[in-house]
């Protein structure tokens, strides 16, 4: 199974996304860590890169049976059908999980405390979370808001029917 995790930067999908992945024995991809990749070998200046690159590494775990969770902002409608389209290229099930923090002032405080976690990222500034595109969502999916919410509750109230 593909599980997308999607979001704005801050709301609490890499924490969800990783400890969700450790319980559901799944694999862990994420997006920043790729991207982050072609910079730092390639030198490049990453536009899609970095999600195309993430497809097939979800596609080719897919396809050994393994659940994959995906952690990505995947802000534009196009990236969350591309997403999609793995999935039903390897013929297995997705659900699309959109990670929100209602809390304004929770998320702010997220933002402007947080240090990256992998060598080189440049993590957004509020400024910069606040006025990123992010497109409405038309596809079904779950909707986890964190905030005042640990981890565990989140995914007990989510995600407790996928795992084993």
């Amino acid at each position: 199974m593909l599980f997308i995790l999607s979001g704005l930067p801050g709301t609490g999908k890499t924490t969800i996304a990783r400890a969700f992945a450790r319980r559901a024995n799944a694999t862990y991809l994420r997006v920043d860590t790729i991207e982050q990749a072609l910079r730092d070998l390639c030198d490049w200046n990453v536009q899609g890169e970095g999600y195309r690159l993430a497809y097939r590494v979800a596609r080719d775990n897919v396809q050994l049976g393994l659940s994959v969770v995906v952690d990505s902002c995947n802000p534009i409608e196009l990236t969350r059908r591309e997403w999609e389209e793995v999935a039903v290229s390897c013929n297995v099930d997705f659900v699309n999980i959109e990670v929100i923090c209602s809390d304004s002032a929770e998320h702010r405080g997220r933002i402007e405390q947080r240090t990256a976690d992998i060598a080189g990222l440049v993590v957004p500034t509020w400024a910069e979370v606040t006025t990123r595109t992010y497109d409405a969502w038309e596809r079904p999916r779950i909707q986890i808001d964190t905030a005042g919410c640990t981890v565990n509750d989140c995914i007990e109230k989510h995600l407790h029917q996928f795992l084993r």
